[in-house]
């Protein structure tokens, strides 16, 4: 019975990802048609190929964290929102934020109409790419600082009882009884990145810091709204649309770097869609294998690795207002930071016998939370 079940288990790690394979093949072969139809020859075919690849695995290496802090939310949303976020959400992920948030930003940088930045992007994409970096600087602003506040957010919990790193971590929860302490700390970040800028940037930067961190309570103040409103209609309902627009506002925080990051590889709108495309599939599958396997349950630090990346990411884009980093650091980083806390979490278990997450026999099976069974039911 142990073999059965095994077997199952290994097989269906792949089966999570059936989706984000056939994307990637369908994508790998678009951006090959497209190369050939921009270039007319071989090597031009296998150039964009090999760059839709590249901006493919760069998507995926940025993103683990957001993989994670997806499923973090997704666990405590209901089934019906559950759906609606890994299919709606996959399409505002793909469409919204690879195709129209990169127009959208030239639309208002350059003030043209959308058709006019679209054609810009098919026909003059060094001016568009131009545009874009143009624009980095109030992106990395805004969301640097969103990111801040969600990481901050996630170690300024007095209800947190599981620590990684005690010697800070049980410092922050000490002090997170105090009323918007996390919102001081982003604001004086904001305020010493903003003095070492010149002026003409410093009130750039200033402004849509501000605007990140309005957004982020915004989202806050209207997600408990919406969540506590709709607990009234459906009794014992959680995480409804609040946490969907929660989790829509992350992920577009999670896009700038790699969109942005994206053109230093090409210059084609088209061909940064389906690279980074492919890696949000990926993404979304991650998204539904760590809820439904009950990943982050097992592995006790997991979710710490993610939001210290979080962190990280953001300041990474505070810097990125002085100097360039690469993506490929960025990626590195948070990766790292995600594998050392996957380290942690697999000796705690060896140390204490946990091996599985069924053995803490305060926490229920993931079939009796209510949250797999609809998430599985999406691999179908």
């Amino acid at each position: 019975m142990q073999t059965s079940d095994h077997s199952a288990s290994k097989g269906g790690v792949m089966h999570y990802f059936k989706w984000a394979f056939i994307v990637t093949a369908a994508g790998l072969a678009l951006g090959a048609a497209l190369g050939w139809q921009m270039t007319g020859s071989f090597g031009g075919m296998l150039s964009i190929f090999f760059i839709c690849a590249v901006l493919a695995v760069l998507e995926i290496s940025l993103s683990f964290d957001n993989a994670i802090v997806n499923a973090n939310k997704l666990k405590d949303m209901t089934p019906v929102w559950q759906h609606r976020f890994l299919t709606w959400g996959i399409i505002i992920a793909v469409f919204g934020m690879r195709i129209i948030f990169p127009l959208l930003i030239v639309v208002i940088a350059a003030k043209i109409g959308p058709w006019q930045a679209m054609v810009l992007a098919a026909t003059q994409p060094e001016e568009y790419a131009h545009i874009m970096h143009e624009a980095h600087l109030p992106i990395a602003a805004f969301g640097g600082t969103f990111l801040m506040m969600v990481g901050l957010s996630f170690f300024f919990d007095h209800d947190k009882d599981v620590h990684w790193l005690p010697w800070i971590e049980d410092k922050m929860q000490h002090y997170a009884t105090i009323r918007g302490i996390e919102v001081a700390f982003v604001l004086v970040m904001i305020l010493i990145f903003a003095h070492f800028l010149p002026d003409a940037e410093s009130e750039v930067f200033f402004r849509s810091a501000i605007w990140g961190l309005l957004t982020f309570l915004l989202v806050e103040v209207l997600g408990g709204f919406l969540d506590s409103h709709q607990q009234v209609l459906e009794a014992g309902a959680k995480g409804g649309l609040g946490a969907f627009l929660y989790l829509e506002v992350l992920d577009a925080s999670f896009s700038f770097d790699g969109v942005i990051g994206a053109f230093a590889l090409t210059q084609n709108l088209f061909v940064i869609a389906i690279g980074l495309g492919i890696g949000a599939m990926y993404v979304r599958s991650m998204t539904i294998m760590l809820v439904e396997k009950g990943t982050l349950t097992h592995y006790r630090y997991l979710e710490h690795g993610a939001f210290y990346a979080i962190i990280a990411l953001s300041i990474i884009m505070f810097l990125q207002s002085f100097v360039e980093i690469p993506e490929v650091v960025t990626g590195l980083g948070g990766a790292a930071l995600i594998g050392i806390a996957l380290w942690s979490s697999i000796r705690w278990n060896r140390v204490f016998g946990q091996e599985d997450v069924h053995a803490d026999e305060s926490l229920p099976p993931p079939e009796e939370q209510g949250v797999n069974q609809p998430v599985a039911d999406l691999q179908r």
